[in-house]
């Protein structure tokens, strides 16, 4: 027996792929998993001995909810000085992973039928999160380099929020000043809120990340969410956070009262370090993402895929509908290639024929990955 809520949630299939490689890679296969979207670096070692000072300090108790004051005071100066929102410490809210962050946001803003315009291809765990707090998605339409079109003939009377993810997962796709412009002049004109997933923010090639929040009139209106797994690699510290109009935050900051009680502490005077400290590696890692980048979509491209060029984090979401569609040209991947990948429709109706690669791995490991796609293409 299981709640409706419950058996309407679909297992992650980016993190059931990235199981069944790991699961191929201990039989002995040497499997290459571009199917999780994870850096592949090491955290940082100032962040690390952060922690560490910070558990030999005595730092292992309950935190505040909402987040400890240093932590929160360092995200309301970063929050205001690199992506002009005007918000004060009291403003955010940490959270254990800024999936829980966006699981939160949905839980407090959406009502039983209401429904969110996903933009294209989205990532995987938006749709269960809106199905989990009792509303539907609606898609909207993206042209070949996944740039909203006519997102006004996705908003009907039941329709309660529209979800920014730029840059975005799955498709790299970054959306400039001028198009989160026309998405916030929806937005008010149709009265509403916006949840704004920033958390390939700093991994950004050829454009300026630009906050929805910051723009006329959204203010009290958007949901801000970010986190430190992908600029800093943490991904298994597991701290994201939020901001937004105080009567949301309440609610939230209520919800996870209830659920999670509180981020980890020491991980939380990392998260002070991360910010504060050297940023040298985040430029470098960025810089070895590019080349990645380069270097893969012109491979794919070369072997017949067609492949947008991604303006931010680090996939890429090339065409195989010459190929089977994505469902089968990812099969293949993995039972011809033993390259683990993830099929584009777990991104979405949109996503069908195509799939998603990351380019979290070496350079080394692409052009392995290369040479054994166009051995498979024969």
């Amino acid at each position: 027996m299981v709640s409706f809520r419950m058996a309407s949630i679909q297992e992650s299939t980016t993190l059931k792929i990235s199981a069944e490689a790991k699961r191929l890679n201990a039989s002995g296969l040497d499997v290459i998993d571009l199917g999780v979207g994870e850096p592949d670096f090491d955290t940082p070692a100032h962040i690390c001995n952060a922690a560490c000072r910070s558990i030999n300090m005595g730092d292992t108790r309950y935190a505040p909810t909402n987040g400890i004051p240093e932590l929160r005071k360092a995200l309301a100066e970063k929050l205001r000085s690199e992506n002009k929102l005007k918000v004060m410490q009291d403003d955010i809210i940490v959270t254990p992973g800024a999936k829980m962050a966006v699981f939160a946001a949905f839980q407090a803003l959406m009502e039983e039928g209401d429904e969110c315009v996903l933009i294209g291809p989205s990532w995987v765990s938006y749709e269960p999160c809106i199905a989990f707090a009792g509303g539907k998605v609606v898609w909207g339409e993206v042209d070949e380099e996944f740039m909203p079109l006519d997102l006004a003939a996705a908003i009907t009377k039941k329709t309660k929020l529209i979800l920014v993810n730029s840059p975005g997962n799955p498709t790299g796709a970054v959306f400039d000043r001028n198009m989160l412009e026309e998405i916030s002049d929806l937005a008010v004109d149709h009265d509403l809120r916006v949840i704004s997933d920033e958390i390939y923010e700093k991994i950004i090639y050829d454009n300026e990340h630009v906050s929805i929040g910051s723009m006329p009139g959204m203010e009290d209106r958007t949901i801000t969410i970010n986190g430190f797994s992908k600029a800093y690699a943490m991904t298994g510290w597991r701290m994201g956070y939020m901001t937004g109009p105080k009567d949301t935050m309440r609610w939230v900051s209520r919800l996870l009262s209830h659920s999670v009680s509180s981020t980890t502490t020491f991980v939380q005077m990392a998260g002070v370090e991360a910010l504060q400290g050297p940023q040298d590696a985040v430029a470098s890692m960025v810089s070895e993402f590019r080349a990645r980048r380069d270097l893969f979509v012109k491979g794919l491209r070369d072997l017949g895929l067609k492949c947008a060029m991604p303006g931010g984090a680090f996939y890429v979401f090339p065409d195989a509908s010459e190929f089977g569609g994505g469902d089968k040209f990812t099969d293949r991947l993995l039972k011809e290639a033993l390259i683990a990948a993830t099929p584009g429709s777990a991104f979405g109706p949109g996503g069908i024929n195509y799939v998603r690669l990351s380019y979290a791995a070496s350079q080394e490991r692409l052009k392995n990955a290369l040479q054994r796609i166009e051995k498979m293409l024969g």
